[in-house]
């Protein structure tokens, strides 16, 4: 994002807040989603839902409501929101002064995520334009990813991946961890030789294995992500210089100065962009902008959001920057039914577009938010 316009997107002014809601949903998944670290057969999400001049903007917070994939959960969101994030926001101040004070908070980033979102939502909705608008890009088509979770056998895994090539996915992404990985990869390959495939093993190996993940270069990957602990930076440099296949980072990465870092040590060649996880769609541009600059290949990555999340996600790839396919796939592919009334569909190249009108460009569908709620509480 060009500094200006960085700069003008800062010095928007917060409306009046008339009414601020959390309220937890919990969707089914078509298929329980397996990592190294942990299987999920539902979709526990926390919105934050607010209203603004009888208007009503949603957000969604990324966290779990388990500690397995990073620190923060949804409990602990709700507590950083409500006691502490919400009472800096002070209608009229621009958006860079309530940044500037959730710098007091340390940490928490999912939190101030879920706020600064939805603050720009409301904006973008008081103005009557698209998020992507707002936030200084024009529309495009999105390049669809899809992340495929652990399965029981490398059949179950084929037969994932040949309906993810069916539908034109630009991208597939599977899910390894000891004991499933080289072989595995090797069956994927030799059925699509000519997919844009990655890895992805959520810190499920240690710098002692670098040998065992040399394997890996034969196949012609875009990526390993994340491979060494969820917190290091330092060991990837090492284990990078020993692979040929460009390494990817994602939870070690939660703030601009993590980034600077990794790509200062030749950590990563590539980097996964959570906006939920370094604190909301301004830094994930910040950080997409300075990837670019030095030539790291970035994408988007996702949560298995609902469709509130899932818009943000696709409104944030408009920016410069992501310049790879990333985690953003068709509803159906994690939900039978979602809470939106609008669910993203791939076109018959495996483009997604970006939702049409304000805001996010969607509907939140009451009847099925009120069958998938399992908790609503009034903030403010």
């Amino acid at each position: 994002m060009p500094e200006s316009s960085q700069s003008h997107l800062e010095q928007q002014r917060i409306p009046p807040l008339e009414r601020i809601d959390f309220v937890t949903v919990k969707l089914p998944f078509v298929h329980p989603f397996g990592t190294s670290v942990q299987t999920w057969t539902h979709k526990e999400a926390l919105l934050l839902r607010v209203e603004s001049g009888g208007r009503v903007a949603w957000s969604e917070c990324v966290a779990d409501p388990d500690p397995f994939y990073l620190s923060e959960t949804t409990g602990t969101a709700c507590h950083i929101i409500r006691d502490f994030l919400l009472p800096l926001v002070e209608p009229g101040e621009t958006v860079g002064d309530v940044l500037h004070k959730f710098h007091h908070v340390r940490g928490h980033e999912m939190a101030k995520a879920t706020v600064e979102n939805a603050l720009l939502v409301c904006i973008a909705l008081q103005r009557g334009v698209a998020l992507h608008t707002l936030l200084g890009w024009p529309e495009k088509k999105i390049m669809s990813g899809i992340s495929i979770g652990l399965r029981d056998t490398q059949a179950e895994l084929l037969d994932a991946v040949a309906s993810a090539v069916a539908k034109k996915y630009h991208r597939v992404k599977m899910k390894i961890k000891k004991g499933k990985d080289v072989e595995w990869v090797r069956a994927v390959r030799e059925r699509f030789p000519d997919l844009q495939l990655m890895v992805d093993a959520n810190g499920d190996y240690t710098l002692d294995d670098a040998m065992h993940l040399q394997k890996l270069d034969v196949f012609g990957l875009t990526m390993i992500e994340q491979p060494l602990s969820y917190s290091d930076i330092y060991q990837h440099s090492l284990l990078q210089d020993q692979l040929h296949t460009p390494l990817c980072l994602d939870e070690s990465l939660h703030t601009f100065n993590d980034v600077t870092t990794a790509i200062a040590l030749d950590a990563c060649r590539v980097i996964n962009i959570k906006q939920g996880r370094v604190g909301g769609l301004l830094e994930s541009m910040r950080i997409a902008r300075f990837a670019m600059e030095h030539g790291i290949g970035v994408w988007s990555g996702g949560m298995d959001e609902t469709g509130i999340g899932r818009a943000v996600n696709i409104h944030l790839q408009t920016a410069d920057g992501f310049s790879l396919p990333g985690d953003t796939s068709e509803t159906l592919n994690y939900f039978t039914e979602d809470i939106i009334e609008q669910p993203v569909m791939l076109d018959r190249h495996g483009f997604i577009s970006v939702p049409p009108g304000p805001g996010l460009g969607i509907s939140v569908d009451p009847q099925r938010l009120m069958k998938y709620m399992i908790h609503a509480e009034r903030v403010r």
